[in-house]
């Protein structure tokens, strides 16, 4: 069975590395349910099932060529095969509100979206394992003064511990992709670093001054804070690739007085 470029499919082929990832689900001592995304041809899925005992597991699969082929291979999972996109399932529904480790070989043509998703439903998700492309997986593990921080990196960092699992070349796939792969691992903050309603300034404070990667502070968050404030604070001289993820944290909690 072929991988479709529609799904953004790269059929991991190493038992290794699939064993790895099924293994980097820790906290199993915080949830009994565990979602994986993107199953394909179940390489990752068996080892899952290996762990039967420690949790309850879902996965959730767009493709109907896929879904066929793991209800003919995994009849024990037919059941729990939940088909259609992982991007509109209301996970608050999945496991009945109960939480969920999410694991996955993602597809990496909605990679980025998954992370989102995640950020959406972080009360829900205390671990996440996945395989992303390395672009993104460095972008998320990065700290500030890396060229790769940036958003994703500092809005995940605020809800999760990241950290890399390992690293995967390309030609442990079918077909290879045409990037380097890394697993990460994302383990939920026991409090966040930005309260929940807060995080949506906390958002636009990130995305306006990434938004102007090159300015400082000063000039790309011009609009959300007044002159005086910008004047007390060195910090507004960075870029904000220098400025850490508890420094944005800081400049939110400036800003909330002067919101309307």
């Amino acid at each position: 069975m072929r991988a479709k470029k529609s799904y953004g499919q790269h059929f991991l082929t190493n038992e290794h590395y699939a064993r790895q990832i099924a293994q980097a689900l820790e906290l199993t001592d915080q949830y009994k349910h565990v979602l994986e995304v993107g199953p394909g041809q179940g390489m990752l899925t068996k080892h899952l099932l290996d762990r039967r005992d420690d949790f309850h597991l879902k996965v959730s699969e767009a493709d109907q060529d896929m879904v066929h082929y793991l209800r003919t291979h995994y009849p024990e999972l037919s059941p729990d095969i939940l088909e259609g996109d992982f991007l509109r399932l209301p996970l608050e529904t999945t496991f009945s509100g109960h939480p969920f480790g999410l694991v996955g070989n993602f597809p990496y043509n909605i990679s980025s979206q998954i992370l989102i998703k995640l950020l959406d439903n972080y009360q829900l998700i205390p671990e996440m394992v996945g395989m992303f492309q390395k672009e993104v997986a460095d972008r998320v593990i990065s700290d500030h003064g890396s060229k790769v921080y940036g958003v994703i990196g500092v809005l995940v960092q605020s809800r999760y511990a990241p950290a890399l699992v390992f690293n995967v070349s390309r030609g442990n796939f079918s077909p290879p992709p045409k990037v380097e792969s890394a697993v990460i691992r994302l383990v939920r903050r026991e409090t966040p670093l930005i309260p929940d309603a807060h995080y949506g300034l906390f958002k636009h404070v990130v995305k306006s001054a990434f938004g102007q990667r090159r300015k400082m502070l000063r000039n790309s968050l011009k609009s959300i804070f007044p002159a005086e404030v910008m004047a007390d604070l060195p910090l507004f001289e960075r870029r904000p690739e220098q400025v850490s993820v508890a420094d944005f944290v800081m400049l939110t909690e400036r800003a909330i007085p002067h919101q309307p």
